[in-house]
């Protein structure tokens, strides 16, 4: 079976974490410094703020932005959980706007219909490592005086115009393992605002600035040592991921039968990347019209793994019908029955790359 994604860790690794275990230094230290260090400098930014967690780092995020009871965020439902429910966990209101049908993020031509005097921030989230129309967003932000929080748990190294997202806004990043680069669990938070950055560090750490002398309430939020000996390897890694995660999405592009988005039942519809985006493929994601289920079965009997993100939205799982959300998103609702991602990552070999173009392709043959 060639996975949906996979881990690539060695003998790098390995040894930073075994030199973390001799050091007898375990919780949050050296390391994770000089981890914190290297990711803002990746993201051109001023600080960044490791966490246990992309869930916790989009919860400090949310609360260091003061966002807390009677607030709103606008955000997308064609995401993981995680996005709304960070908003859900400081007592705000998630607020969903529909995707564009081309990148499956945030609509910008959707977000002031929905702006109220409870709004406080946009919360837009780099799908698939798909870079979101940051120009649009920002404008509209700076207009209407609303926090930009971004989501790119999914994003690592994708830009726009050489600045990397993480630093449009405030950034929150996940390290779980199948992320572009992982750190086995863990998050962190990207900022150039130096009182944002303040803030974040104490809600990670019990509201603590001096061991035992509390100055807020905070959570342990914190990463560990081990976590972050493997981001700092990891870091060091991941323009080479990125590149050759482009490579094999480029090979894909050229040899996929494609279809226009309103044809018929030959091909499937390729990612779509704008001018002047940098897409980092943490899913190479395609739609297939009419004929999802099949191609996941054809494909899987052919030892091809594959993804659907996400087959339901967020507006429509159980715990949002349970808190009243009726909205009706018709662009979201239907990329939910059409998508499908195929392997990207960069352990796939040629061989790799052609057996799953022949799998995908001979649904039609």
């Amino acid at each position: 079976m060639i996975p949906i994604s996979t881990p690539l860790l060695g003998a790098e690794e390995k040894e930073a974490v075994l030199a973390v275990i001799d050091s007898r230094q375990l919780a949050q230290g050296a390391q994770v410094a000089a981890f914190e260090r290297a990711f803002a400098d990746v993201c051109g930014v001023k600080h960044a703020i490791a966490t246990s967690s992309g869930t916790t780092a989009l919860q400090t995020a949310v609360l260091a932005h003061g966002i807390g009871p009677g607030d709103e965020v606008i955000t997308t439902p064609f995401t993981f959980i995680a996005s709304a429910n960070s908003i859900i966990f400081a007592g705000a209101k998630p607020v969903f706007v529909d995707i564009d049908k081309h990148t499956y993020n945030m609509d910008p031509c959707q977000i002031e219909a929905v702006i109220t005097p409870r709004t406080k921030a946009i919360l837009p989230v780099h799908i698939f490592g798909n870079p979101c129309d940051m120009g649009a967003i920002l404008d509209i932000a700076v207009r209407h005086g609303l926090a930009v929080i971004e989501d790119a748990c999914q994003a690592h190294g994708a830009s726009i115009n050489g600045q990397m997202v993480g630093g449009f806004g405030t950034g929150c990043f996940s390290f779980y393992p199948t992320k572009n680069i992982t750190t086995a669990e863990g998050g962190i938070v990207t900022t150039n605002d130096d009182a944002l950055a303040d803030r974040a560090r104490l809600i990670r750490n019990h509201g603590q600035r001096e061991r035992y002398y509390h100055e807020s309430i905070g959570y342990n939020f914190r990463m560990t040592e081990i976590q972050a000996a493997i981001g700092l390897v990891q870091v060091g890694k991941l323009e080479q991921f990125v590149e050759t995660r482009r490579a094999n999405a480029r090979y894909l592009n050229q040899h996929l039968l494609r279809v226009p988005l309103a044809a018929g039942l030959q091909g499937v519809v390729l990612p779509y990347e704008a001018p002047g985006h940098r897409h980092a493929y943490h899913q190479y994601t395609v739609r297939v019209p009419k004929r999802r289920d099949q191609m996941l079965a054809h494909l899987r009997e052919r030892g091809i793994g594959t993804g659907i993100y996400y087959p339901v939205p967020v507006h429509k799982q159980a715990a949002y019908q349970r808190l009243g959300y009726r909205d009706h998103l018709p662009v979201t609702e239907e990329a939910c029955v059409e998508v499908l991602s195929l392997p990207v990552h960069p352990a796939l070999s040629q061989d790799d790359l052609e057996h799953i173009v022949e799998g995908v392709n001979s649904l039609w043959s």
